[in-house]
């Protein structure tokens, strides 16, 4: 309530307003050249993990693969497993299940409140 300079009291009533959330800048892709010249690796190595599920693409108009800006980040993860554990490409498709997996259980028991006395060794 408020009181207006003639005393008189009012009450005002707030509607809710819904959030309409409108993407106004499309999301940043990188290209395959810009992907392959940010982490040194081939265009066709690339590719191949894409066919073998290790990284996501998606295409645009013209069929050329783009990117996620976290993508070169992905890629260096897949060549340490590769040259720091001699793991074949299509094994760090299940170790990159795997870690996943344990980063979603993790985060869920952080969400339950539930403590370990182990620290998280991922």
């Amino acid at each position: 309530m408020s009181t207006h300079a003639s005393g008189t009291a009012t009450a005002h009533r707030y509607v809710p307003v819904a959030s309409v959330h409108y993407e106004l800048v499309p999301a940043r892709r990188l290209s395959l050249e810009t992907v392959a010249g940010r982490t040194g690796l081939h265009p066709e190595l690339i590719r191949r993990f894409v066919a073998l599920g290790l990284i996501d693409a998606e295409y645009d108009a013209a069929g050329r693969p783009v990117f996620a800006p976290d993508t070169p980040a992905a890629l260096a993860r897949v060549e340490r497993l590769h040259t720091g554990l001699c793991l074949n490409y299509a094994s760090i498709g299940l170790v990159l299940d795997l870690l996943d997996r344990i980063n979603r259980l993790e985060a869920a028991l952080r969400r339950s409140g539930a403590r370990s006395e182990e620290p998280p060794w991922t």
